[in-house]
């Protein structure tokens, strides 16, 4: 008895779907991508230094921020902690004088925000010289 063989198909994978999908997805994710250059900013910080008998010139506007954000000018604590109260305040005290120096002291509990809302408003009014002091603490 002649028994006849049975054709088998060849086995194939068909790859062309997969490098259609991979090329796609490539084309995508090169699209898609931004590219930010980080830029990275090498910047020196003063150093406080201690001297003993260094007193702030009397003609100065001195603007101390609390713990909670109040404002205090030259001893004289200002009713409201918003920027034009702020304003007012110091425009009363340096009149038309911009060249004084402008002196921030503040709370180390004191809001970021707080500090740079009294540095915008000097330097809308135009003041030129501010400064910001340190205290030492008790262990140096």
């Amino acid at each position: 008895m002649k028994f006849q063989r049975q054709s088998r198909e060849e086995i194939n994978i068909n790859l062309t779907p997969l490098i259609d999908v991979v090329f796609l997805l490539l084309i995508f994710f090169m699209i898609s991508t931004t590219f930010t250059r980080e830029a990275h900013l090498n910047i020196s910080l003063p150093e406080a230094s201690v001297q003993a008998g260094s007193e702030p010139p009397t003609e100065a506007i001195d603007v101390v921020v609390g713990a909670q954000g109040q404002y205090t000018i030259n001893d004289e604590t200002l009713v409201s902690n918003d920027a034009l109260t702020l304003r007012r305040a110091i425009l009363k005290l340096a009149g038309e004088a911009r060249d004084l120096p402008f002196i921030i002291t503040a709370d180390a509990q004191a809001s970021h925000q707080s500090v740079v809302t009294v540095m915008d408003v000097a330097s809308r009014l135009g003041f030129s010289q501010l400064r910001i002091t340190t205290q030492t603490t008790s262990g140096d």
